[in-house]
């Protein structure tokens, strides 16, 4: 199984551009902070790169921005490549497959994003002792 969940925040502007064949691809970085202090008691923070396709890489072009904190759900992805000084690179990337923006709308600057791509919380109706059956 390769599966991975992060939420964490935009450390850049998403680039948003097509392959050759016209599919639309979407990638960004996120830093995520770990749950635990290290030995000076300070939280490190890890930085992880994130591609998006299609549809979804569309809507993460359009409506996310530097700063703004997502939810993301994909697989991890590894790849090499020789750089310009002849060493062998290894890197690795989350394809995500699903994209949550957690920022409030509000904050996106008036930009709404879809309701596809927010969670809706729904409303409750404030109710007394004596409306509950039990």
């Amino acid at each position: 199984m390769n599966k991975v969940i992060l939420v964490g925040n935009l450390t850049r502007d998403p680039e948003l551009t097509e392959t050759p064949n016209g599919v639309a691809v979407c990638r960004f970085a996120i830093a995520v902070s770990r749950d635990y202090a290290n030995a000076e008691g300070n939280r490190e923070t890890d930085f992880f790169n994130i591609t998006v396709w299609r549809g979804r890489a569309e809507n993460c072009g359009k409506y996310l921005k530097k700063g703004n904190k997502v939810a993301i759900v994909g697989s991890l992805q590894t790849r090499s490549y020789e750089d310009k000084d002849g060493i062998k690179r290894n890197v690795t990337d989350v394809i995500a497959s699903e994209v949550e923006f957690l920022t409030p709308r509000n904050s996106q600057d008036g930009d709404d994003a879809p309701v596809s791509m927010r969670r809706e919380r729904p409303q409750l109706e404030a109710i007394d002792d004596n409306q509950l059956p039990f």
